[in-house]
């Protein structure tokens, strides 16, 4: 039985500080069980030519998906990442990236999500597809 984003788990008090999507300034501005929507600044992640790195768009699309992903299986289940994959079509330079989710498949076991990234333009910026496991257990952290 999927839940709604207020029934999300908290942060171990221990880890907060030390989130990603903190990090990058990423916002979460909807969240549905068909639709994830998040927006992250381009200014402080950036590559050294001033673009934003690929690699901030891969971190906004596994957010988002892995949201999605959260929504669905929880809390029976515990999604983890099991692949992303990320084309990058142009460079954005300003403003935010926007990342709409929306799932392409959710069983029990995987779930899969296509993430569509967005300049401040409406142009495509990226297509991510992330596939997650859903385990039974939730992955211990030492």
């Amino acid at each position: 039985m999927p839940i709604d984003a207020a029934q999300l788990p908290e942060l171990a008090p221990e880890h907060a500080a030390e989130q990603l999507a903190t990090r990058m300034g990423i916002e979460l501005l909807t969240i549905t069980l068909d639709e994830v929507v998040g927006r992250m600044p381009v200014a402080g992640n950036r590559q050294p030519y001033g673009l934003l790195h690929g690699g901030a768009n891969a971190v906004l699309a596994e957010t988002l998906g892995s949201t999605l992903s959260a929504l669905h299986a929880l809390p029976e289940r515990f999604p983890v990442g099991l692949e992303l994959a990320c084309t990058h079509h142009r460079s954005a330079t300003e403003g935010y990236v926007t990342g709409t989710a929306r799932p392409v498949h959710v069983g029990r076991s995987t779930s899969t999500t296509e993430i569509v990234l967005t300049d401040h333009a409406g142009r495509r910026v990226c297509t991510a597809k992330l596939t997650c496991l859903h385990r039974d257990t939730r992955p211990l952290v030492t």
